[in-house]
């Protein structure tokens, strides 16, 4: 699942990196991409994953990629399916979305009402180009940019999403950050919550870390995948 604003074009760097070694789905969340009509709340992207997750083939482990508000919504649907997956990655989604924490959300929504759609367009144009080739951020771009849901979405991740939901989830958990993401800042609440759960740091990254270091990010995703599908050979 994608970040805020985005949609599974966000992928675009990771697809022909992965396609090769596991089978993919990539999911639009409410708000955005194919599903821009409608409306976002968590209890619909808990739905729209689960209709994902039951197409696998039976038997096939399941590992549930979430980047950032798509992490968000990855936790919400482990919590409350905690015997469906084999494995969960939180990319980027390692910040307690309350107290001082929830400025960065707050902020993240705020600038997006300030400027409206078509200024914000122009901004994130601006400053993709900047960071990223063009060969790599063009196709992610083309999946379009979504504000309505954002400070709708954010309110939500606010109000139910806490470190604490990974108490019951059941599989392996991989908090995956880049080095220099602010939403990485409460990694140790989650681990309190989820002691079992593993964090690497893709290096030289920001918070789209699968941007700024495609190759790291689909290798930690596939040493993931990889140990995930080892442990369900051998139950």
């Amino acid at each position: 699942m994608h970040g805020s604003r985005l949609s599974s074009t966000q992928w675009a760097p990771q697809v022909p990196l992965l396609r090769d070694h596991v089978d993919l789905t990539l999911v639009d969340l409410p708000g955005h991409g194919a599903r821009a009509a409608e409306e976002f709340t968590l209890a619909r992207c808990v739905e729209v994953i689960d209709d994902a997750v039951r197409a696998v083939p039976e038997g096939s482990p399941v590992v549930l990629v979430g980047h950032s508000l798509g992490g968000y919504a990855a936790m919400a649907y482990a919590a409350s399916h905690p015997d469906a997956l084999d494995g969960l990655v939180l990319a980027g989604a390692s910040a307690t979305p309350t107290g001082p924490g929830a400025a960065v959300y707050r902020g993240v929504a705020a600038l997006t009402d300030r400027l409206g759609p078509e200024r914000m367009t122009r901004v994130n144009d601006r400053v993709l180009h900047r960071l990223y080739p063009a060969e790599r951020v063009d196709p992610v771009i083309a999946g379009g940019y979504y504000f309505t849901p954002t400070a709708a979405a954010w309110r939500e991740v606010m109000a139910h999403c806490r470190p604490a939901m990974l108490r019951g989830v059941h599989c392996p958990v991989l908090l995956l950050n880049g080095r220099f993401d602010q939403f990485r800042v409460g990694a140790k609440t989650y681990l309190r919550a989820c002691p079992g759960a593993r964090v690497e740091i893709v290096p030289r990254a920001s918070h789209f870390a699968n941007l700024d270091q495609p190759e790291a990010f689909a290798d930690a995703l596939l040493r993931f995948a990889g140990a995930v599908a080892d442990s369900a050979s051998r139950a």
